[in-house]
This record gives C-alpha cells, sequence and structure tokens, in this order.
C-alpha cells in the first residue's frame, strides 16, 4: 500500500478530522541514464564546494539567503518553526462554487484518506455535504517547507486535493505574448464553419480512448535499436493554413469530418455528431456531389491543398487530414494508377 506524502488534520469550522495526503497521479515517461558519449560511463551530479572543489555530504548542506552583501544563513528546524500551524494543519477558510476557480489555476492532483477507521464518518459527512452543495472547499496547508493553496473536492465518493497557483503566479498574457489578435479577425461567415466543424466534432468525454503514443513510439526505437533495426519517421506536421485559403480549409475539414470512413467511427464514439452531420448532409446531397465531380478530370498538380483535401475526401484516402501537399498529390497519383 502506498504511503501519505504527508499527514497531518483537515479542519473545516469546529470540525476537525486527521487525513493523509497521497498522490493520485503517476507518470509513464521512459526515463534515460547520461553517458558519456561513445562509452557506457554514467555521468552522475555531485554537490561540490566551488572554492575548493572538494564533494560535501547532504547533512552539511544549508540555505542560505544572497542579501547583496552576505549569506543568511537558514536551519531547515527554523522553516519548520514559523511554518502556519507547523505544517500539520489543512484548514478549510470557505467554500465556492466548482466552476468558479478556472483551470489555469490548478497544478496537482492528491487523494485524502481518513487516518484510521474511527474517523470514517466525518469523511463520509464532508464528502456527501460537499458533493451535493456542489461546492469546493478552499484551503491552505504546508508540505515540505512551502505553503499550498487548495482546492478539496468530493469525487466519486472520496476527497480530492487539487494544489493551486497562487494569483500572482498567473503570467498576464497581454503582458507576455506581442501577437495576439484582435477579436474582429475573423469574419462572420469564417465564424460560422468553424463553429458547424466544432459542432461536427464534438463527442462525448472518455479518457481511456486516448494514450500516450509518444511514449509507445520511443518504447519501439529503444527496442529496434536493440535489434539492429530502424523506425519509420513521423508525418511531418501540417502545414498552416494561409489566410486567404482558412475558407476554404475549414470547409474542406467540415466535408472531411463528415466523410464515410470517418463518420463510422464516430458513431461509435459518441453518436450525436454523427447524426447530426448525416442530417446535415441529407439536406445538401446536391452541393456535395457538385463539389466531388468539379476535380473529377482535374490534374492533382494544379490544384492547391485545399481542393487536393476535397479530392482525396471523395477518393476516401486514410490519413489525408495529416498531408502536406506534396503527399496529397502523391497520394492521388496512386490512387488513380491502382484504378
Amino acid at each position: 500500500m502506498a504511503r501519505p506524502v504527508w499527514a497531518g488534520v483537515l479542519s473545516f469550522g469546529l470540525v476537525s478530522l486527521p487525513v493523509g495526503l497521497y498522490t493520485a497521479t503517476d507518470t509513464h515517461t521512459v526515463h534515460f541514464h547520461r553517458l558519456q558519449r561513445g562509452t557506457s560511463d554514467r555521468i552522475r551530479n555531485r554537490r561540490v564546494n566551488e572554492r575548493t572543489g572538494e564533494e560535501v555530504d547532504a547533512k552539511d548542506i544549508v540555505k542560505g539567503y544572497d542579501t547583496g552583501e552576505e549569506y543568511v544563513i537558514v536551519e531547515p528546524e527554523e522553516l519548520d518553526d514559523i511554518a502556519p500551524g507547523r505544517s500539520q494543519t489543512l484548514e478549510i477558510t470557505g467554500f465556492v462554487d466548482l466552476d468558479e476557480i478556472e483551470p489555469i489555476y490548478f497544478d496537482k492532483t492528491y487523494y485524502l484518506a481518513p487516518r484510521g477507521k474511527g474517523y470514517a464518518k466525518v469523511y463520509s459527512l464532508l464528502t456527501q455535504a460537499l458533493g451535493r452543495a456542489e461546492k469546493t472547499g478552499v484551503a491552505t496547508f504546508v508540505m515540505r517547507q512551502h505553503e499550498y493553496l487548495v482546492a478539496v473536492k468530493a469525487e466519486d465518493g472520496l476527497l480530492t486535493l487539487h494544489t493551486l497557483h497562487w494569483a500572482d503566479e498567473i503570467r498576464d498574457p497581454e503582458r507576455e505574448i506581442d501577437t495576439l489578435p484582435g477579436t474582429s479577425a475573423a469574419s462572420d461567415k469564417e465564424l460560422k464553419m468553424a463553429q458547424q466543424l466544432i459542432d461536427t466534432l464534438s463527442m462525448s468525454w472518455d479518457p481511456g480512448q486516448f494514450h500516450d503514443t509518444f511514449q509507445e513510439k520511443v518504447a519501439a526505437l529503444i527496442e529496434a535499436k536493440r535489434a539492429g533495426e530502424s523506425v519509420e519517421k513521423a508525418e511531418p506536421a501540417p502545414e498552416p493554413s494561409p489566410a486567404v485559403d482558412l475558407m476554404e480549409a475549414l470547409r474542406a475539414s467540415v466535408e472531411g469530418a463528415r466523410g464515410p470512413k470517418d463518420s463510422g467511427a464516430k458513431a461509435s464514439a459518441g453518436g450525436g455528431a454523427a447524426k447530426r452531420s448525416a442530417r446535415r448532409t441529407a439536406k445538401k446531397p446536391a452541393g456535395k456531389k457538385r463539389a466531388q465531380a468539379s476535380h473529377k478530370g482535374q490534374d492533382p498538380h494544379a490544384m492547391n491543398k485545399a481542393e487536393l483535401y476535397k479530392k482525396a475526401t471523395a477518393e476516401g484516402i486514410e490519413g489525408r487530414s495529416t498531408m502536406t501537399r506534396e503527399q496529397l498529390i502523391e497520394a492521388l497519383d496512386r490512387q488513380r494508377q491502382a484504378a
């Protein structure tokens, strides 16, 4: 069983509940050792005195704050002495609506559990009350010599704790980014088409259908190099849509999302978006036939990317959404030769 990363008392009003804090998430990143090139020699970090060049034991290292004129030395126990609640109290100061805290404030998630079966009733009471009220408890506590602002929520029958960024840690995008567009950048026609694309691609949220394909490819790369084999490189990123072709790109994207090969997958994933798309397509069959027919005899080399994408959609070419213009031409040529 996992050990708590912090133990203390959760308090709200005059009610106190001894709790333990457990890490709720894990990563599956492939970890590499650092080696000197051309050897199998590990590279390791060492704590070295920069004046003497000698390695220093961890127990002999203290914290020092540089004032500009001298270092003020602070011992670890001195930080513990001044910590609010002596690092053992998680005090809820108030409750807010679930959607009041903006996503940018959330950082890391933990599970909260009662320390002992004797506190199950108090724990269950707070969990059920938070769930029914659809509220989040806002609290602060100290862990590992850092104070945290947190949100305590009821999720799936247990309490979760989410560490939050402090307000002064959120950067102002207007100051950080000088390329933000104005709100009038898009026309009404483009906005309507973009909304139509969003509606067509709408689905039900199921995190289980997504997985870390990059880590899978890293593992495959390692296995292939062990076997002396080569690995196929990933397809290049799609080219940015030029401003003049934005409307065509949006229209082609909507038609591509409605394609016969894609609609079957959408029906199994959600169904609602596919039905809406089918109704819209049924209303305008003639328009779609005209779009397909207009490119039937045209040379792909004379088409722009949006026109190529339309033709690739009509031909049912898979992987077209990530292809460059040249790749679309090659795919269409192969399709024509195969026919």
